[in-house]
């Protein structure tokens, strides 16, 4: 299991951090949980207990044993999530990249509806105060500065998250205590058997599991969020919220049981037991609270884009680091198209009522994919497999129980979310796809073999120097390897005569944060190959990392770097240092099979509205030459032509 023994620390600043940042999605819940539950449904005594009862299992079940427990048990380095889950078990079968796809494009997809739902509950609150007021103009106006300040990063705003949630937990269980105080029968609903009835034998009672669902589903930001806070701080600050949130679901329940024969007919449980002087307050800090889980949701879905851009699932898009602050990350391309989607959803769904229908149905498949990954994940680390036979069979008939539940949302605006996650998926997966296909197709050569040549090159004096320090990025992962088309760059397509050749190959790790780097001098001042490993989580850098090898390689009396020309030598003056990055296009001439040459077509067609290769490793623009090669992935048959004479 995870050896971190750092995080099972928890401290107070850590514990006020973590509820800021984690708990934003789970501890705003119930602002709709139990209205989505009853619905339209008249109130009665079976469903209300049954209602209770459920929420408290499935917080108790799914969030407390599963996430709190069992999973932030499976760090890889201190981080968590479903792609850093994905990092340490994918050695062991390459079929784990199907539920890894799955879940991220699953969890990707509730980023997208978290925010509107969340901002909407909250401020709907002001149609009991002002009936006639509409909010989809707030509710937009909101969400569009919430992506806004995204671009300055979060570092300031960050540090009131802690303080306001805790405002927030408090009123939770404050008003929870005040209405359970009234009507202590609230408490029989502690009894697991009053959800089973519910489920077993009320009318339709088995399909409010789907409305159920939604107290848990940020559970999985509990697990993504790890590396920001730690297991202790999450750990012990989810006995607080926890507590927060059932008393307050008992208290909406109190107050559903004294309007027994009744219908909600559009009212909010959760501002109901409110008193009226404090509605505004309530409000404000209501919506502040779900724009706290929105940041939340945002921050971890960037993290999770520059996740599955170093594991090959995602097109290489810009990614900026606002601040120094571990983990501060700004993705402008996800950022804008969470907006678009967010938007989209409020101004399709208008009310918080009908988001509901669409909220649930992605977020339950991203749990069943991390049941399967983590299952591997204990099946390696030896668990007993009675153990693990236990975890798999709960969980997956929870889980399962909760999707059977949820597809009943799909005419009702579940489709919705099922969509955008099937065109993240796709995008993933064709990603991937090419990457094998590069991967498989591309042609290496021993590099030992072209010392000799390099050599001679690099003496020629009838040829102009090109650099006196030439850089390649090179794809070849063997430090004794080159890829042919970096050859054929420097004999044949104009020869690049330079003193010193460089070839770099950057390695990312399963680990999050390894910053490592070998040398291999094949040929003193002549040839020298540079393998950076670097984790998942770390900004390519490489113009900033080279220059830090080259400096310690000076240190070492490894290589000269002054220039070799001789008024710049006697100078003492350093040689100038030229980076070259091939740029891949597909050739025409090819025979492919005809699904892959789709794949590359939409692969190539993605990849030129994205980050050019020099920009993605962090290159100085003035010291870099992209050079276009054709990818010939299959040759074409030999042409047969007859030359004839006149």
């Amino acid at each position: 299991m995870g050896s971190h023994k750092h995080l099972d620390k928890a401290s107070a600043a850590g514990l006020l951090v973590a509820l800021g940042i984690i708990f934003g999605d789970i501890g705003t819940s119930p602002l709709y949980v139990m209205q989505a539950i009853i619905g339209k449904e008249m109130i009665s005594e079976e469903v209300v207990y049954g209602a209770v009862s459920c929420i408290f299992w499935t917080l108790t079940l799914q969030t407390t044993l599963k996430y709190v427990i069992l999973i932030l048990r499976a760090d890889n380095k201190g981080e968590g999530g479903i792609l850093a889950l994905y990092a340490l078990v994918r050695k062991n079968a390459r079929w784990l990249t199907v539920p890894a796809i799955i879940g991220a494009s699953t969890l990707l997809a509730d980023g997208i509806i978290t925010p509107p739902i969340s901002v909407s509950s909250a401020v709907e609150g002001l149609q009991i105060l002002y009936p006639n007021i509409q909010t989809i103009p707030i509710v937009i106006g909101i969400l569009t500065l919430l992506f806004i300040i995204q671009i300055f990063g979060t570092t300031i705003v960050g540090r009131a998250f802690g303080p306001v949630m805790m405002i927030w937990f408090v009123m939770l269980a404050v008003l929870g205590v005040h209405q359970v105080s009234g009507h202590l029968e609230i408490l029989k609903s502690l009894n697991p058997y009053y959800g089973y009835q519910l489920l077993a034998n009320h009318p339709g009672g088995f399909w409010m599991l789907g409305a159920v669902f939604l107290c848990t589903t940020g559970a999985e930001a509990l697990y993504s969020d790890l590396g920001h806070c730690g297991r202790g701080n999450i750990r012990v600050s989810w006995v607080f919220v926890k507590t927060c949130l059932i008393l307050n679901y008992f208290g909406q329940g109190a107050w559903l049981i004294a309007h027994t024969g009744t219908y909600l007919e559009g009212k909010k449980p959760f501002y109901e037991i409110m008193p009226d002087w404090w509605l505004l307050p309530g409000i404000a800090i209501a919506t502040m609270a779900t724009v706290i889980a929105s940041q939340a949701l945002i921050s971890g879905s960037f993290t999770l884009i520059s996740e599955a851009i170093r594991l090959n699932f995602w097109p290489k898009v810009r990614l900026v680091y606002p601040s120094d602050q571990k983990g501060q990350l700004y993705v402008p391309s996800v950022n804008w198209l969470l907006w678009a989607g967010c938007i989209g959803i409020v101004l399709y769904f208008k009310e918080s009522s009908h988001m509901e229908a669409a909220y649930g149905l992605a977020i339950t498949m991203t749990m069943i994919m991390t049941t399967i990954l983590m299952s591997v994940y204990l099946y390696v680390n030896k668990v007993q497999k009675w153990l693990l036979a236990i975890f798999i069979v709960v969980y997956l008939a929870i889980e399962g129980a909760f999707l059977a539940a949820n597809l009943l949302k799909f005419m009702h605006g579940g489709w919705v979310s099922l969509l955008l996650a099937m065109v993240i998926g796709f995008v993933i997966t064709v990603w991937l796809r090419a990457y094998f296909i590069k991967l498989r197709l591309t042609e290496f050569e021993s590099l030992e073999k072209y010392i000799g040549p390099l050599r001679e090159l690099s003496n020629d004096i009838s040829i102009p120097k090109y650099s006196t320090h030439l850089i390649f990025m090179s794809n070849a992962s063997h430090e004794s390897e080159i890829e042919t088309k970096i050859i054929y760059s420097v004999f044949y397509k104009r020869p690049k005569r330079a003193d010193i050749y460089w070839f770099v190959h950057v390695e990312t790790t399963d680990e999050p944060y390894t910053m490592d780097y070998h040398v291999n001098i094949l040929a003193e001042d002549d040839v020298i190959k540079v393998t950076f490993r670097l984790g998942f989580r770390i900004e390519q850098r490489i113009n900033l990392f080279f220059r830090k090898v080259v400096e310690d390689m000076v240190a070492n009396k490894e290589v000269d770097i002054t220039s070799r020309y001789e008024s710049l030598n006697r100078q003492n003056i350093t040689g100038d240092f030229r980076f070259i990055v091939l740029e891949r296009y597909l050739s025409l001439e090819n025979n492919l099979p005809f699904m892959e040459e789709v794949i590359m077509k939409i692969y190539f067609a993605i990849k030129s509205i994205t980050t050019s290769e020099d920009k993605w490793f962090g290159l100085d623009s003035s010291a870099v030459k992209v050079e276009k090669v054709p990818l010939v992935l299959t040759p074409s048959e030999k042409i047969r032509m007859k030359r004839v004479y006149s």
